[in-house]
């Protein structure tokens, strides 16, 4: 790829990408958090407090299907700036409702906004010279943001209320804001080059975004849940907090790690392992009793989404170097994840906890498949 395609190789603008990429993927290491504020904090049950972050993700889901076949036609630093500048006024206002429907329709246009931001984010970083070694830093940079985040937020929550939740999110989209405006890479090309939409994407293209989506399905079906599953087991509160901590610890290892093996491990066979991995943590954190193998478990669990995450990037990067299936991205993992919760929430409160792992070995089974499907018919042109 030419590194003329796009101005994000200098420091300003891969600073920019890192924060922006932490704001918008904040659901990865806030769902736990999240919930927990939403069930203990607000007082829903388990299936209403999966719905309203659903609903934030669904809203990301249908901001990223709109802006990504728009990638090339837009300017990107704009809408990057604005999203998170209205995810920000939308997370503001937040702190200060408690009724269900008002938190939910602020949920839908936080969401929508931070899609829109988190899209044009990922496509910027498809279309830069080395697009998996710049995506493993900003998975080291949402590791790092996600030990401040873990360390910081439960203790503000109880202290404060669950309101500091969202102030918290709002200081976030307004950091992420800010920086945009002042660096953000303006893509070559964009917004009027003249460049067409390219090719329609491949086959390949989209069962590695069908395998992305059933990983970010199990993740956030998961991970929304992990705090409560160690609560209701008798964990003492510092005890949950400090494996959310080692968790954040634990993050900063996979996208390095992915980044190094880039050359030495075939991204579509990598992707394959995901799916099977992933099903064996969450069984591991269903149905252990004790806490250490629940902690364990749970300290590993975002880890193992980040690492073979990195790798389906990379390898969507040489199905699409035009940057369109990147800049879909969030609705990729979104798609999956704003299901995760409520399905989640319903499993857990109709059938308790140990049937998420039954259902995350059901779909690991699908993730399988999909990419197993992406490389056979993707082989010949990766070889």
């Amino acid at each position: 790829m030419n590194d003329d395609d796009t101005r994000n190789d200098g420091l300003p603008g891969r600073i920019a990408l890192l924060i922006a990429h932490c704001a918008g993927m904040v659901d990865l290491v806030a769902l736990p958090v999240w919930i927990g504020t939403l069930i203990t904090r607000y007082g829903f049950d388990p299936q209403h407090a999966g719905a309203l972050v659903t609903l934030f993700l669904l809203g990301a889901v249908c901001s990223s299907l709109y802006w990504a076949p728009r990638f090339h036609r837009v300017a990107t630093a704009r809408v990057a700036t604005w999203g998170f500048g209205v995810a920000a006024a939308a997370f503001g206002v937040l702190s200060y409702v408690s009724d269900f429907h008002q938190m939910a329709a602020l949920h839908v246009v936080a969401g929508a906004a931070t899609g829109a931001a988190l899209s044009v984010t990922h496509g910027t970083i498809g279309r830069s010279s080395r697009p998996h070694r710049l995506f493993a830093l900003a998975g080291l940079a949402l590791a790092v943001f996600g030990i401040e985040f873990l360390g910081l937020t439960p203790g503000l929550v109880a202290a404060i209320g669950g309101p500091a939740l969202f102030k918290v999110f709002t200081a976030v989209m307004i950091a992420a804001a800010l920086t945009c405006a002042c660096a953000f890479p303006q893509q070559a090309d964009n917004p009027a080059s003249g460049h067409g939409p390219g090719p329609r994407l491949s086959a390949a293209v989209w069962f590695v975004a069908l395998g992305v989506s059933c990983m970010g399905l199990v993740q956030a079906m998961m991970f929304s849940f992990v705090e409560r599953i160690g609560a209701d087991r008798g964990f003492t509160a510092a005890a949950i907090t400090g494996v959310l901590v080692t968790l954040g610890f634990v993050n900063l290892v996979p996208a390095p790690l992915a980044g190094w093996l880039e050359r030495l491990l075939p991204a579509r066979q990598v992707v394959l392992l995901g799916p099977v991995v992933q099903a064996a943590v969450v069984l591991t954190i269903c149905y252990s009793s004790g806490f250490a193998p629940y902690a364990a478990a749970t300290a590993v669990l975002p880890a193992v989404m980040i690492f073979f995450h990195t790798f389906a990037f990379g390898l969507l990067a040489q199905l699409d170097p035009a940057g369109r299936a990147l800049s879909a991205t969030p609705a990729m993992l979104m798609a999956g994840a704003a299901i995760g919760p409520i399905l989640g929430g319903t499993l857990v409160q109709y059938s308790g906890y140990a049937s998420l792992g039954s259902a995350a070995a059901l779909i690991a089974i699908v993730g399988v498949f999909c990419f197993a499907q992406a490389n056979r018919v993707s082989a010949p042109a990766l070889s």
